[in-house]
Formats: C-alpha cells, structure tokens, sequence
C-alpha cells in the first residue's frame, strides 16, 4: 500500500472524482489528463513516459481531445488553480530561493 495520512486521502479523492468526470465526459483519465495539460496556455509541451506500446497507445489520442468549458469548470472545483492537495509534494525548495535570499 502507498502513503497514508490526511493529504494522501484528500488526493486519492480528487483522483476518483477526477476519473468520474471523465467517465462523465466519455474520456479515459489519461485523455482527460494529457489533454489539459497540452491545451493550457502555461505549458509548451507534454513529456509521456509509456512504457509499453499499450501505454503508448493509451496516449496517442490526447491530442485531439478538446475540453469544454464546463469540463474544466468542473476540473477547477476538484482541484482548484494553484492548489497544492499535499504541500509535502512541493519537494525540496533550495534555500537560495527562499524570500529572504530574493532580495537584490
């Protein structure tokens, strides 16, 4: 079994509403998840790591996945914009970033 405490049972919550709203709008999780990731304006490009040919497989429809609004809507209200569900998953922050040391 993997982690556990509060902020892993927050995620794995998001991770079943996230597979029922898929579900909902006739996709798999990963068509929804390569899909939101290829179509937000923040990000240049996705990275896949398949390793086999039916994960491969598996991905090659993204691409052509649009997202309605009211899907990302309601992508939002599971997990809202700039939320981090476990704050321990931020990883390790160097300490040169730290706003003390941003100064000029």
């Amino acid at each position: 079994m993997g982690p556990s405490g509060p902020a892993e049972d927050t995620k794995r919550a998001a991770a079943e509403d996230l597979a029922e709203l898929a579900d909902k709008f006739g996709l798999t999780m990963i068509e929804m998840a390569l899909a939101f990731v290829i179509n937000h304006p923040a990000v240049t490009s996705a990275i896949i790591g398949p390793r086999t040919m039916e994960h491969l497989e598996s991905q090659l429809s993204a691409p052509d996945v649009s997202l309605p609004d009211e899907l990302l809507d309601a992508i939002d209200e599971i997990v809202p914009p700039g939320i981090n569900l476990n704050p321990a998953d931020a990883g390790w922050t160097p300490p040169s970033l730290a706003p003390r040391n941003r100064r000029r």
